[in-house]
């Protein structure tokens, strides 16, 4: 089987997406399947949630872009999540800058991954808060999009516009770009706007929302303090078992799609 590419994304900052990328990629690790993870966030937050220092990590997936090294060769391992990482750090801010004379500038990591991949499982894609160039590249690279997302007032609307560049990225650049689906982040079951939000997006998108709904919990917040995901701090915690069944729940899913081909 070829390597699953899923790009994480959602243009809406603080919905959860650095969070489900690390803790996905280590739980999908912990389901003993080979899993690359690569940042795509001049943040730099998953390298540093993976136990990597941003800082002196060298080569980053800056030069991956740029073509000085080889997606290979800016591979290291996450110690604390057991999974593979290309990082990033604020270098990766003027990347766009210097993408826009390059050729094949929106397939910039696509090239770069496809000469990568043999031996992975998944590859997921830490995508910025913001639909750019850096964002393109993921959504041309990917096979499918993960879209995290909170049950509140503006989701919604956000939404609408994420879905309207996963379009745009299909018909010109990735014709095979699919939504995997979308995954309910920080949730408050008491909330009575996340309940109307949750039966709002069930009713438009039905079974491309994942049955998996991950709650509100402090070891999550509190795991990317110690350099590692949640399964590392507390696996027994409420956001651990969440993101493991989310990964039951994606390979269950990618089981049935082989069968049925």
């Amino acid at each position: 089987m070829s390597a699953r590419i899923l790009a994480i994304v959602n243009q809406k900052g603080g919905v959860g997406k650095t969070t489900t990328t690390v803790n996905l990629a280590a739980s999908l690790a912990a389901a003993k399947r080979c899993v690359l993870l690569v940042d795509m966030d001049p943040q730099g937050n998953a390298t540093m949630a993976s136990g990597v220092d941003k800082r002196t990590s060298r080569p980053t997936v800056y030069e991956v872009l740029l073509g000085e090294c080889t997606a290979l060769q800016a591979v290291v391992r996450s110690s604390t999540g057991g999974y593979d990482l290309i990082s990033a750090n604020r270098e990766l801010a003027g990347a766009e800058v210097e993408l826009v004379d390059l050729e094949r500038r929106e397939a910039r990591l696509k090239d770069a991954l496809s000469a990568s991949l043999d031996g992975y499982d998944f590859v997921l894609l830490d995508c910025p808060p913001a639909l750019n160039l850096l964002t393109v590249n993921a959504l041309v690279a990917a096979h499918a999009v993960l879209i995290p997302m909170q049950c509140e007032y503006y989701a919604l609307e956000g939404l609408s516009d994420l879905v309207a560049t996963i379009k745009r990225v299909r018909e010109h650049l990735n014709p095979t770009l699919s939504i995997d689906g979308l995954l309910r982040t920080m949730y408050d079951p008491r909330n009575t706007l996340a309940q109307q939000v949750s039966r709002d997006l069930m009713r438009h998108f039905g079974e491309k929302v994942y049955r998996t709904i991950v709650p509100r919990n402090i070891r999550l917040a509190e795991a990317p303090s110690y350099g590692m995901p949640v399964l590392g701090l507390d696996k027994r915690s409420k956001g651990a078992l969440a993101y493991l069944a989310l990964a039951g729940e994606m390979l269950s899913r990618a089981e049935r799609t082989e069968e049925a081909v």
